[in-house]
């Protein structure tokens, strides 16, 4: 056994993790990072970028079958899923190339191999064991399944789900939420014909209601069925055929049921417990400043309770290096940290829902705005429906702001800066937004609020 002195150890090398790692260099401290996999975890492998791929892929469908509309002559004949398999993949490499360079640059010493949490500060990789200073604990999350649901054969999770070699004729998608929504859309945009089941009275159900409300008239106008508030009872399947049943005796049957029902923390059997890190449910027990119960012991990303988002895990890693190096970074309340589904259309969305708002604050001290996109000319131009919600103490700041809409995701960085400078919409109003730009949309709630609307009335 040969020990391995480094400042930092940073354990998992997904987005919190190779982002600690990143940051920790770039000031000074000698770091290793292992990983058992390839670096850039669950996000550049097998979740947000390969995923956003495939969108863009049913996004360019979507338009091929519509172009006439506008006038463009051009047919649609079908989808190549090799093609689609090539084009994702190319991307996933470049961006795997760039991110292994970076890690290099810093002078990163990766070492490959499944990494197990050991007493004072060590991580222990197959006989050698790697001791730091600081350990950074980033082993991320895997996907969920239900009691009496066993993944195989036709039953997939999101990671299958990329793998697979065909557009199925149909399918049914067990979640609502943002995997759920997404696969979904992009199924829905290759040609399937697809079901979501959802337990929960609506999709998306952790956004506004009015957010919620309109994704689901988006779907049904776009022929995605849904069934909503009821949980299955049971999944059989045959070898070309799998069949859900809903605990109100309603049956669904498809060539491929996926699993989108969220995802658990990467914690067990990585020796956290015994050495002494507490766990809750899974999750790593952490102070504000991301502190274990460990000394010297750290954890950022998808294993701290919160809104599992790569961006988050960005934030967190990025923080728990400057906290090491002795810098005083700023908190990110997770409230403020912005949420996008990218289906078609899109969610987007951050800080508190009216809901959440009148429970913290009193209905008599909120105000909300809601400026539809049929007003908004580029939303016209792209043909795109949905709308502008914004949600502001009464003669206070801006505390939310939701859009559903194409391409919204884009906009929610103006929210994000709004919610957590607590601008007041007065604030917001003077400054312009470009002509025509769907961000004139945001402007136009802002405008609103402050009192002096511009295109609605």
């Amino acid at each position: 056994m040969t020990d391995h002195a480094f400042d930092v150890v940073v354990l998992g090398g997904g987005s919190g993790g190779y982002a600690a790692a990143l940051r920790a260099a770039e000031l000074g401290k000698s770091v290793a990072l292992v990983e058992k996999d390839k670096v850039g975890g669950t996000c550049l492998h097998r979740g947000c970028i390969p995923t956003k791929a495939l969108l863009h892929a049913a996004e360019v469908a979507d338009t091929a079958r519509e172009a006439a509309s506008i006038g463009v002559r051009a047919t649609f004949e079908s989808i190549d899923p090799d093609g689609v398999r090539a084009y994702r993949e190319g991307i996933v490499a470049k961006k795997f190339k760039g991110l292994e360079g970076l890690v290099k640059a810093r002078k990163i010493t990766v070492v490959s191999g499944e990494g197990r949490l050991e007493a004072d500060r060590a991580v222990r990789v197959g006989d050698d064991r790697y001791v730091g200073t600081d350990v950074v604990l980033a082993t991320g999350s895997y996907s969920r399944t239900l009691p009496g649901l066993e993944i195989g054969g036709r039953v997939l999770t999101s990671e299958q789900a990329l793998d697979l070699a065909e557009v199925p004729r149909r399918v049914v998608v067990l979640g609502g939420g943002v995997i759920g929504v997404e696969f979904a859309s992009v199924w829905r945009s290759f040609g399937a014909e697809v079901t979501i089941v959802e337990a929960l009275d609506h999709l998306v159900p952790v956004e506004d209601p009015s957010l919620s409300k309109a994704l689901e008239r988006a779907f049904r106008r776009r022929g995605i069925a849904y069934s909503l508030g009821v949980r299955f009872s049971q999944v059989t399947q045959t070898t070309d055929a799998v069949t859900v049943t809903l605990e109100d005796g309603k049956v669904f049957e498809a060539d491929y049921l996926l699993v989108a029902v969220g995802r658990g923390p990467a914690t067990a059997g990585l020796g956290y417990e015994e050495a002494g890190v507490a766990l809750d449910r899974g999750f790593v027990t952490t102070d504000d400043a991301l502190r274990t119960s460990v000394e010297h012991v750290w954890a950022v990303g998808d294993i701290v309770p919160g809104p599992q988002l790569a961006h988050r895990g960005f934030q967190q890693g990025i923080f728990v290096a400057e906290k090491i190096a002795g810098l005083s970074p700023v908190t990110v309340l997770d409230t403020q940290i912005p949420k996008v589904t990218y289906s078609r259309p899109e969610v987007a969305s951050v800080g508190l829902t009216q809901p959440q708002a009148e429970a913290a604050h009193g209905a008599e001290e909120i105000v909300a705005y809601e400026y539809n996109l049929a007003g908004n000319g580029k939303s016209e131009i792209l043909g795109t429906s949905g709308l502008v919600k914004v949600v502001r103490r009464k003669d206070g700041p801006v505390l939310g702001v939701h859009l559903v809409g194409d391409r919204v995701g884009e906009l929610i960085t103006e929210g994000q800066l709004a919610v957590g400078w607590e601008a007041h919409p007065e604030d917001i109003a003077p400054f312009l937004h470009a002509h025509p730009t769907q961000s004139e949309a945001l402007g136009e709630a802002f405008l609103a609020l402050a009192g002096k609307p511009l295109h609605a009335l």
